[in-house]
């Protein structure tokens, strides 16, 4: 199997804080460069699939979904599916900018994994999450196709990793989201999982585990 993990484009998210203030996280758009930045890319994900008739699953936030309708690939793909437990990590309903920017401090003091937001989740209930939809992955049957694509979120693409290469806490706490529109493809060798390129790390695992 093959997977590839693609975040969304730049989203109004990205470029002001101050709109989930405003508008559910689930419904925030794309921006204009975003949405260019999603076309641009398209492309190189169609070179990716090698002419392979992949198995998309989104995330059903507005973001992801744009992005994927921009890559101009849905002709080409098996089957597209909107797959709740690739959201991104929820933060609450719409949030008050004083609150959120305490919360981003408690949490980075606490540990991005198994701090709870007030009134949303931890990263390890994003992990648990993750881990259902691997799960179910690996159970579908040789009718599944062998290529996957999965537009997601940052947090949610290093949990998704974390899940397949197994890797501490410690390791997933030191890496840094990708690029919006950055992706990364994961092949599956006898059972044993390869990803192309590493993840930026803003500081060394304190276990010193690594992503080889």
């Amino acid at each position: 199997m093959r997977i590839i993990l693609l975040r969304h484009a730049e989203s109004l998210g990205n470029v002001d804080e101050l709109a989930y203030t405003r508008i559910p996280d689930h419904a925030i758009p794309l921006t204009g460069a975003g949405r260019e930045q999603a076309r641009e890319t398209g492309p190189a994900i169609r070179e990716l699939l090698h002419g392979d008739r992949p198995a998309v699953y989104l995330s059903p936030y507005l973001r992801a979904r744009e992005t994927f309708a921009l890559l101009g690939i849905e002709g080409a793909c098996e089957r597209v599916a909107q797959e709740p437990r690739l959201r991104e990590q929820d933060w609450g309903n719409l949030q008050d900018p004083r609150e959120q920017e305490v919360q981003r401090q408690r949490r980075h003091d606490f540990g991005h994994f198994f701090y709870r937001l007030p009134y949303g989740e931890s990263g390890a209930d994003v992990d648990d999450r993750v881990a259902g939809f691997l799960a179910d992955l690996a159970r579908r049957g040789e009718d599944h196709p062998g290529t996957v694509l999965i537009v997601s979120h940052g947090l949610t693409m290093r949990l998704l990793c974390r899940r397949l290469f197994d890797w501490s806490i410690d390791l997933f706490e030191s890496l840094s989201n990708p690029g919006t529109c950055e992706y990364r493809v994961l092949e599956s060798d006898g059972g044993k999982w390869r990803l192309d390129r590493p993840f930026a790390q803003w500081r060394e695992s304190p276990d010193g585990q690594t992503q080889g």
